[in-house]
C-alpha cells in the first residue's frame, strides 16, 4: 500500500506501478513521466510483474491493473460514457447530490472538493452551475484527473463546464489549514474519502483495484472533517457508503440517504 507523497519522491512499493507508452508518439512523454514520478518506465511488449500500469498514449493517460481476469483500465473522462450520459439525463438539480450541497433556483454555491479523486462528482456539480475548486494529493490520481481535465477542455461540449473546475495537486488538510489561517473560506466543503467497500458490483472492484495500491484508505479523514469544518462558510458535505460510520463519530444535523451511499450535512449557516 502506498502513502501520499508531495515531496517528489516516489512512495510505491517495488512491483506495484510502473510506466509505459502504448504507441511510439508517447515514449518521450511517458519517460518525462517516470522521471517526474520516479516509478520504473518499461516495455509494453515486455514480461513484467507489476500490479498496475500507468499507460501513456496518445489519447490519453489511464491505470491498468495487470494479470489474469484484470478490470479494464481507470482513467478521467468528462466527453463520452457514463459521466456524458449523467450530464445529458441524470436529473439536474433533482440530484440528491445537488441538493445535498445546497442548488437551488438562485443558489449555485461554490465548492471546495477537498477528495476529488477522477473528477466524477465534481464534473456533476460544474454542470450544474458552480464554481469548483478541486483538491487530490496522489500524485498518481492527481495525473489521470489533470490529463481528462486537459482532454476535455479542448471539446465544444463540456469546455464551457470544464472552465468551472479548478485542480490542484496538495494534501487537503494542510491545505485547508493554510487557507483557513489566511481568512479564505468556502460557502461549501465537499468530501468522499476513501472507505474498505464491501460492494461487489463491477465498477467499485475495477477502480477500487486501481486505486487502492495508490492511495489506501483516507486514514486521516476524521481530521479531514475537522479542517473542512474551519474553512466552510456554509455547511460541509460527506458523502459516505450507506451503512458507514460518521466522520470522527460526529453526526450530521441532516443526511440524504440513497441506495448505497449517503449525505451526511454539517450546516453552520444558511446559503
Amino acid at each position: 500500500m502506498s502513502v501520499s507523497d508531495l515531496s517528489g519522491g516516489s512512495v510505491y512499493s517495488e512491483g506495484v506501478i510502473a510506466v509505459t507508452a502504448l504507441d511510439e508518439s508517447s515514449c518521450s512523454q511517458a519517460e518525462q513521466l517516470a522521471t517526474q514520478l520516479k516509478l520504473p518506465l518499461v516495455k509494453m511488449s515486455s514480461e513484467v510483474g507489476f500490479d498496475l500500469l500507468l499507460q501513456v498514449a496518445e489519447s490519453g493517460i489511464r491505470l491498468q491493473p495487470t494479470g489474469k481476469k484484470a478490470p479494464g483500465a481507470t482513467y478521467a473522462d468528462f466527453v463520452s460514457g457514463a459521466v456524458a450520459h449523467r450530464r445529458q439525463f441524470g436529473g439536474g438539480k433533482g440530484q440528491m447530490i445537488a441538493k445535498a450541497v445546497g442548488i437551488k433556483a438562485g443558489v449555485k454555491p461554490q465548492i471546495l472538493d477537498a477528495t476529488a479523486g477522477l473528477g466524477k462528482d465534481a464534473f456533476v456539480l460544474a454542470t450544474l452551475g458552480c464554481d469548483m475548486t478541486l483538491l487530490e494529493r496522489s500524485p498518481i490520481i492527481h495525473l489521470l484527473l489533470e490529463d481528462g481535465l486537459l482532454r476535455a477542455a479542448n471539446s465544444l461540449e463540456v469546455s464551457d463546464i470544464i472552465q468551472r473546475m479548478r485542480l490542484h495537486h496538495a494534501n487537503s488538510i494542510e491545505w485547508m489549514q493554510a487557507q483557513a489561517d489566511q481568512g479564505v473560506r468556502y460557502q461549501v466543503v465537499y468530501l468522499d474519502p476513501m472507505f474498505p467497500h464491501s460492494d461487489k458490483s463491477a465498477l467499485v472492484k475495477k477502480e477500487m483495484r486501481s486505486f487502492r495500491p495508490v492511495v489506501g484508505d483516507d486514514l486521516d479523514a476524521d481530521q479531514l472533517l475537522e479542517a473542512a469544518l474551519a474553512i466552510a462558510e456554509n455547511r460541509v458535505v460527506v458523502k459516505r457508503p450507506r451503512k458507514a460510520p460518521f466522520l470522527a463519530d460526529r453526526k450530521p444535523s441532516l443526511q440524504f440517504e440513497g441506495k448505497s451511499s449517503r449525505y451526511d450535512i454539517y450546516p453552520l449557516k444558511k446559503l
